[in-house]
C-alpha cells in the first residue's frame, strides 16, 4: 500500500514531468526517493550534495510551487543526502560527500563459477575469458589502479558534475539514472582516473560485485582472438557476467563494425539486467564518428558528463595533493608558478612537477622559481600550444576589429553574426571543445547552432571569394599561434 509521503511525491512528480524535458526528469528527478512527511515537511532522498545543489539552483521555483500545491502554504521540502550509504542533513546543514577510505583488499573480485579452458593462454591481463565445458573457479582481476581513487581526484567547477555522478554510481551501481555513465574530455584531464575511482568505490561498497576495467583496444584484441578461435559466444558470455563494466576510450571502436556489434549485445544484456556500464571518450556522443547509430543512441540513455580544463585554484590543489601523497615539500611560489604556466593538461602539469623534482635531486640544487622556470620553459616549448575557444574568438575579433563581447552577446547584426560563425567554425576545427561548449561561449548557443554555423561558413567559402579570403587569412593567423 502506498504511504502518504510516497503518494504526495508521486503527485509532485506528475506536475514536474509536465514542466520539464524527459531527459531532465530522468536525470534529476527519477533517482529521488521520498523518505517521510511530517508537519507539512516532505523529506526526499537525493544521491549527493551536488545533486541537491543542482536542484536548488535550477528547479527551486518549480519545486516550491509544486510543494505548495500539494501541501498548502505551510508545505516545505527538506533533503536527505546520501553519504557513505547513510542519509543525513537538510538544506540548512549542507556538507560535502566524501568517499570512504580505500580498502585495497576490496580491489579483488570474488571467484566466479564458469567453464574455462585452462590450456589456452592468450597473454591477457584478464584471465582467459574463452571457455569450454568443465566448471572451474575464475578469478577476474578488476584491473583497477588503487591510486586512482576519489581521495586523489580533486573536485573543482571543471569536474563537479562528473565527479558527483561518478560517486553516486559508485555508491549505487546500476540503480541510478546514470547508466550508462559516459565521461568525456580532452586528453590529460582525468577521465581514466575518474573511471578507476568509480570502480574502486564500487568494490569498497560492494565487495561481492564483479568489476572490470578494460581499454577498447584490449576488448578489440580479445574479440579478434575469439573470432580466430571460433569462441565468439563464450567471449560474449564472459562479459555478460560482469556487474560493473568500465570501457576506456570507447571511440577506438570507430569503424570496427563487428567489434561494435558484439559490444552492442553485451551492452544490451548488462543494461537490461541492471548492471552498470561506464564509458570514457575524447568526444560526446553527438560528435563521435564511425560509431553505429544504435550504439550512440544507447550512450545517450544515461548521463554524458564532461571534464573541462581545471581553473587555476584547482590546478594548485592538484599539485599540492600530489606532493602530499609523495611526501615531498616544494615552495608554494613554485607550485603556483607551475599551475600558472601549464594550464591545459593535468598530465603535463604533473610531468613538469616531476621534472623539477628530478633536476633538483640530480643537481643537488634548491628548488627555486628560477630553477622551476627553466624546466617549465623547456617542457612547454616541447609541448604544442593548445588553442582554446577564447583565443580563437580573440583572433577573429582582432581581425575584424570588433570587441570580443559582441560575438558573446545575442546581437543579430550581420557583421557580428558572421564573426560569431567564423569563431564557431575554427573552434570546431582547432579545439577539442564539444559543440555544446563552443556554443555556450559564443552567445550561449546550442550544438545545433554551431553545426549550422560551420555549414554556413563552408558554403560561403566555396561560393564567395571575399569571404574565402577572410577564412584563409584567419586560418593562417591561427596556424602561426599553434
Amino acid at each position: 500500500m502506498e504511504r502518504i509521503h510516497e503518494k504526495v511525491w508521486s503527485s509532485c512528480l506528475s506536475v514536474i514531468r509536465d514542466n520539464i524535458s524527459p531527459n531532465s526528469f530522468n536525470t534529476w528527478f527519477a533517482p529521488i526517493k521520498p523518505v517521510k512527511l511530517e508537519n507539512s515537511v516532505l523529506t526526499i532522498q537525493v544521491p549527493s550534495q551536488f545533486f541537491y545543489e543542482w536542484l536548488e539552483e535550477h528547479f527551486i521555483d518549480l519545486l516550491k510551487k509544486t510543494i505548495k500545491r500539494e501541501l498548502g502554504v505551510e508545505g516545505r521540502l527538506e533533503y536527505s543526502i546520501i553519504m557513505d550509504n547513510n542519509f543525513h542533513g537538510n538544506p540548512a546543514d549542507p556538507f560535502t560527500v566524501n568517499a570512504p577510505t580505500l580498502n585495497k583488499k576490496a580491489l579483488k573480485n570474488p571467484p566466479v563459477s564458469m567453464p574455462i579452458d585452462l590450456n589456452k593462454d592468450h597473454g591477457k591481463s584478464i584471465p582467459n575469458p574463452f571457455v569450454i565445458p568443465g566448471l572451474k573457479k575464475l578469478n577476474i582481476h578488476p584491473q583497477l589502479i588503487d591510486s586512482y581513487n576519489f581521495d586523489n581526484f580533486i573536485q573543482g567547477d571543471c569536474n563537479r558534475l562528473a565527479r558527483s555522478a561518478g560517486l553516486a554510481v559508485g555508491q549505487n551501481p546500476g540503480k541510478t539514472s546514470f547508466n550508462p555513465l559516459l565521461i568525456y574530455s580532452a586528453n590529460g584531464l582525468g577521465k581514466t582516473h575518474l573511471a578507476h575511482a568509480i570502480g574502486i568505490e564500487v568494490k569498497n561498497n560492494f565487495p561481492e560485485k564483479t568489476v572490470l576495467y578494460v581499454s577498447s583496444e584490449q576488448f578489440t584484441n580479445q574479440f579478434v582472438d575469439s573470432v580466430r578461435n571460433n569462441n565468439q559466444n563464450d567471449f560474449i558470455h564472459f562479459y555478460q557476467m560482469i556487474d560493473v563494466l568500465i570501457v576506456d576510450d570507447i571511440f577506438c571502436l570507430a569503424g570496427k563494425e563487428k567489434t561494435q556489434d558484439v559490444f552492442f549485445h553485451i551492452f544490451n544484456h548488462l543494461h537490461q539486467n541492471g548492471k552498470q556500464i561506464i564509458i570514457t571518450s575524447d568526444l560526446p556522443p553527438v560528435e563521435m564518428k564511425g560509431i553505429e547509430p544504435r550504439l550512440l543512441s544507447r550512450f545517450k540513455w544515461g548521463l554524458s558528463a564532461d571534464l573541462q580544463t581545471p581553473d587555476y585554484e584547482t590546478r594548485v590543489a592538484i599539485l599540492q595533493k600530489k606532493l602530499y601523497n609523495d611526501g615531498v615539500d616544494m615552495p608554494q611560489e613554485v607550485v603556483e608558478l607551475i599551475a600558472s604556466r601549464i594550464n591545459s593538461n593535468i598530465r603535463e602539469m604533473e610531468g613538469a612537477l616531476i621534472s623539477i623534482l628530478a633536476q633538483s635531486s640530480m643537481n643537488k640544487k634548491e628548488i627555486t622559481p628560477e630553477l622551476a622556470l627553466k624546466v617549465i620553459e623547456k617542457f612547454v616549448k616541447n609541448t604544442p600550444r593548445e588553442i582554446t575557444v577564447e583565443s580563437i574568438q580573440k583572433m577573429v575579433c582582432d581581425y575584424f576589429s570588433i570587441p570580443v563581447e559582441k560575438i558573446q552577446s545575442k546581437t543579430r547584426k550581420r557583421e557580428i553574426v558572421q564573426a560569431r560563425q567564423l569563431a564557431m567554425y575554427f573552434s570546431k576545427n582547432y579545439t577539442k571543445s564539444s559543440l555544446a561548449a563552443i556554443g555556450s561561449k559564443c552567445g550561449n548557443k546550442d550544438h545545433a547552432t554551431v553545426l549550422h554555423a560551420c555549414k554556413t561558413v563552408k558554403n560561403l567559402a566555396d561560393t564567395d571569394k571575399s569571404f574565402k579570403k577572410y577564412v584563409d587569412e584567419i586560418e593562417n593567423i591561427i596556424k602561426v599561434k599553434i
